[in-house]
């Protein structure tokens, strides 16, 4: 039965007394790894009951006997560790058998329906003992209880028991076991721990650490999922030296601070972006900077900075060390000065480096020092990426501290694999009602990123010990991922990539009607075979239909278009009839008159997408002409608004096609300043989408803002509030990203609605 309804099931079932009773309690979800056993125990002392608790592939099995069994149900999910996610407790009657004592039994082998809890922040209780002279954790770098801790990234296979995870190699000391078997313990159960008798150990002293860092060294320092770079991030030359190292020449940094106090010192966090820094998960947190505090090359050209807290315990011992040891720690009053670049040691685009021997080979020639463990990390997860839009948190790179938290689809189906698409890959697994979104994988552009990949989705499967009964995939045929699809001994079904991104939105929300939705990113595939990407959807289930679009723009040099903003700067010109003035604007381009040539004659494929617009604004106006990553003109263009500004006749709609034309005019207006551009070009946007979604809404609508140009807070915002002054109801993304580390999640919802209707069952199993 559901929770949320065991209490009046449990209050009948027990109303005829207070006889001695016995009740099998089967718990499901994240409940194994998180304390729950111990706290089982505890409860069942307090209630002075008999039985035992155990492990297995389904969950957690209690066997209660007693009186008064009802109160210690509903107290199983009133009062659950801190970790635990209870999402449904199920209950038997039993004959009663005499027993005395409550026990926690050795685990059973069984097929596997539970889950592993993500990795979690250090708790306040293990930095009490890590920095204790008097306890026995005292700075040690692996100390962990049932309330923290490392557990997807060191899990090979359920039942979560020690053999099964990377800590099966440590054989517990006396103090550690009895630690492990003493109910009152913190430690009680809890499967990583390890202390220096017999734990884990690093290659180099921490003190070694702090004194390169301090020398203007590069480090590299494995962590929970994968090994950081840091260094310290007030330093432009060591700055520069690590973007000139890792060849990353502007994409943003993030630091990582001590704490909550220190934070103050290099962000202006408001109240939610706070909590959000401060959760188990401990992801970055996207938020406004503070100026002048960190080297210029964090963050070019951007008003905001990705920071995250010291996680795990070799995080506190190096701020510890950098603040002059026991003598200078106080982490609730006293900010900590030592801030690090802690970017993720990934050399070339390639995959997380994880293991030691590979960081020596790999990182190499970009760490002066490398400093490793020998606690394996079973599956990489880089840090996950966040940000407050719209007053709530927003997930941008979904992967360690969240994943594999599933998403509810509030109904049971088969087992469908969806593979994501091409840029920022993840799969999707379903099991029973639950979408198990995997952590972020990256593009697959490279042989080690699709190993990687493969591997995230083959760790999945055998986790969730289930076998794909349809694989759902992008509707390109050349993304890798799609290939990938077409390796399972199963049907395949190709899935429109902007449905996927609406779908991937009502499925977080758990809306199975009909809804509206806007998928705005670069660029996917159509149904047309065109390129897509500023689109009004309708989705009803597995159907859906395009009800409007972005006026055309032309895409000169195809995929070129998206790192040249230059050239959507000239099909923009061309689109008002100003083609012209590209010969002015951009003199020394050498393709220039080839490509105004192909303009002319009509030779260049077009697209409706909205990235692609944000790239011809900022060619436009002279911000970018070329981009070192993705999103990059898109990213600068919104750092320059203070506030979006609301013209009038800068955009037309008719029939559905949105157009854009009047404000390209105005923009490219000689002496428009580029703050002034931008914040006319965001507060048109905004109110062009706006009336967009009104033209084919209702009051009370729901509407699913999904695609990676929603990660800009400006648009969002203004989305958001436009749509409800209107009587709407826009929904973001929230727990799974926005942009297409979301799209496997909609594509699986998409495979499962049309299994669900009889009358749409795929029928082939090749990709068109």
């Amino acid at each position: 039965m559901d929770f949320r309804h065991a209490g009046d099931a449990l209050d009948r079932l027990f109303a005829r007394g207070e006889e001695v009773e016995r009740l099998r309690v089967r718990l499901r979800g994240a409940v194994q790894g998180v304390g729950m056993r111990p706290f089982v125990h505890g409860l069942a002392a307090r209630h002075r009951l008999a039985g035992f608790v155990l492990n297995d592939g389904d969950g957690v099995v209690i066997e209660a006997e007693g009186v008064g069994l009802a109160a210690f149900v509903a107290a199983l999910t009133a009062e659950k560790p801190p970790l635990a996610a209870i999402d449904e407790v199920e209950s038997e009657a039993m004959t009663p058998t005499g027993e005395t004592g409550f026990r926690i039994v050795e685990s059973v082998a069984s097929k596997a329906r539970t889950r592993v809890p993500a990795d979690a922040a250090t708790c306040e209780a293990c930095l009490d003992d890590l920095f204790d002279p008097a306890s026995r954790f005292h700075l040690y770098p692996f100390v962990n209880c049932t309330h923290c801790g490392p557990r997807w990234t060191i899990t090979a296979r359920l039942p979560y028991d020690r053999p099964q995870t990377a800590m099966a190699g440590f054989p517990m000391c006396a103090a550690c076991e009895r630690d492990y078997r003493d109910p009152t313990n913190r430690r009680f159960h809890a499967e990583p721990i390890a202390c220096p008798a017999c734990g884990p150990g690093l290659t180099h002293p921490i003190a070694e650490i702090v004194a390169a860092i301090r020398a203007g060294k590069i480090v590299a320092v494995k962590g929970i999922g994968g090994f950081h770079l840091m260094c310290d991030a007030r330093s432009e030359a060591v700055v520069a030296e690590l973007r000139r190292r890792k060849i990353r020449d502007a994409k943003p940094f993030a630091v990582m601070v001590a704490d909550d106090v220190s934070l103050d010192l290099v962000a202006l966090a408001g109240e939610r972006e706070r909590e959000l820094f401060l959760s188990p998960a401990a992801p970055i947190v996207v938020m406004d900077a503070v100026p002048g505090m960190l080297a210029s090359s964090i963050a070019p050209n951007l008003d905001r900075i990705g920071v995250m807290r010291a996680h795990a315990p070799l995080h506190h011992l190096i701020f510890r060390e950098a603040a002059g040891g026991d003598a200078g720690i106080d982490r609730h009053t006293r900010p900590n000065d030592f801030v690090l670049v802690a970017t993720s040691a990934n050399p070339g685009g390639e995959p997380l480096v994880i293991d030691d021997d590979d960081a020596r080979r790999r990182l190499a020639g970009i760490a002066d020092l490398i400093v490793g463990h020998d606690r394996p990390i079973v599956i990489r997860a880089d840090d996950s990426v966040a940000q407050v839009i719209a007053g709530a948190p927003s997930v941008i790179r979904r992967a360690k501290g969240y994943v594999p938290e599933p998403i509810d689809l509030g109904v049971d189906g088969p087992v469908v694999l969806a593979t994501g698409a091409h840029l920022k890959a993840t799969v999707t697994v379903t099991r029973g009602r639950e979408a198990f979104v995997s952590q972020h994988v990256g593009d697959l552009d490279t042989v080690e990123t699709v190993k990687f990949y493969r591997e995230t989705a083959a760790h999945l499967l055998s986790l969730l010990d289930v076998t794909p009964e349809i694989v759902a995939c992008d509707l390109h045929p050349d993304f890798r991922s799609s290939h990938f699809a077409l390796e399972f001994d199963a049907p395949v079904l190709p899935v429109q990539h902007h449905a996927a991104h609406v779908a991937a939105i009502a499925a977080e929300h758990g809306i199975d009607g009909p809804i509206l939705g806007l998928a705005l990113d670069g660029i996917g595939h159509g149904d047309d075979g065109a390129a897509w990407g500023g689109e009004l959807i309708r989705l009803d289930g597995p159907r859906w239909e395009r009800l409007g679009h972005l006026a055309p723009l032309a895409l000169p040099g195809g995929d070129k278009a998206a790192r040249e903003p230059w050239r959507m700067a000239v099909a923009a010109l061309a689109a008002i009839g100003e083609a012209g003035r590209a010969k002015n604007l951009f003199p020394d381009e050498p393709m220039l008159p080839a490509l105004l040539a192909r303009l002319a004659a009509g030779r260049e494929a077009t697209t409706t997408s909205a990235g692609r617009l944000f790239d011809a604004v900022a060619g436009l106006i002279g911000l970018r002409r070329r981009q070192d990553h993705e999103g990059q003109a898109a990213m600068e263009l919104e750092a320059l608004v203070v506030e979006a500004k609301h013209g009038s006749g800068l955009f037309r709609l008719a029939n559905g096609v949105l157009d854009f034309a009047p404000l390209i005019a105005e923009l490219a207006r000689p002496g428009v300043g580029r703050r002034c551009a931008a914040e006319f070009f965001h507060g048109t946007l905004i109110d062009g989408l706006a009336m967009l979604v009104t033209t084919r809404a209702r009051r009370g609508d729901a509407v699913a803002l999904g695609g990676g140009c929603l990660m800009n807070r400006v648009l969002a915002e203004g989305l958001v509030t436009a749509l409800t002054a209107r009587g709407l109801r826009p929904l973001l993304a929230r727990r799974v990203p926005a942009n297409d580390g979301g799209l496997s999640l909609g594509q699986a919802a998409l495979a499962l609605a049309h299994l669900r209707d009889a009358d749409r069952r795929p029928k082939t199993t090749k990709i068109p």
